[in-house]
């Protein structure tokens, strides 16, 4: 129901924003600018240590947050999709099977339509001190690391300056916002 609502808008206003804010990080997008540099395909390893949510914590009910795959991986689907600039042709995904209602343990795995693979690992059962997000590309002897969205490494690329935000963590938020309100005002 809610899915043919969304439909009706859509079809009356033409505009929607689904909110995978992450790629419009300024760190992702000069990411993306290397990665369409290169036409050879990539290897992404994206690791999310999400911690651990209470039992009654509202993304753990189904009927309201539809669990953490549905509720939060699916922005790190996104991303990856976005990175590897091709359509997904094949996904599944392997859980730790406990006791709790919906998956909080689990790899995701990625192939798509460009030979690019890509592995999401979303863990709840990890330290606090490790760092949240972190993403990997390897690709033609090449090494990029996004670390929690504050920094950005290389190995192997030349002439390339590590990319830092020494103050705050740029998940893209507000360049998502800016892009739909800019999209809304013209068209």
């Amino acid at each position: 129901k809610e899915l043919k609502k969304i439909q009706n808008v859509y079809k009356e206003q033409s505009i929607l924003m689904i909110g995978y804010n992450r790629r419009y990080s300024n760190l992702i997008k000069k990411l993306r600018e290397k990665l369409l540099t290169i036409s050879s395909p990539k290897a992404f390893i994206y690791t999310c240590n999400a911690g651990e949510l209470a039992p009654n914590h509202w993304l753990n009910d189904v009927s309201v947050g539809g669990g953490r795959l549905i509720g939060e991986a699916c922005h790190f689907v996104d991303l990856l999709r976005f990175l590897a600039n091709s359509p997904i042709i094949e996904m599944n995904i392997n859980e730790i099977k406990d006791l709790k209602k919906t998956a909080e343990n689990f790899s995701i795995n990625i192939r798509f339509e460009n030979n690019s693979i890509g592995t999401i690992h979303y863990f709840s059962n990890g330290h606090k001190g490790y760092p949240k997000e972190r993403i990997e590309v390897f690709t033609e002897g090449k090494i990029f690391q996004l670390d929690n969205f504050r920094s950005l490494k290389t190995w192997g690329v030349s002439g390339f300056k590590r990319n830092k935000n020494i103050f705050y963590q740029d998940k893209g938020q507000l360049n998502c916002i800016k892009s739909f309100i800019h999209a809304i005002r013209n068209g």
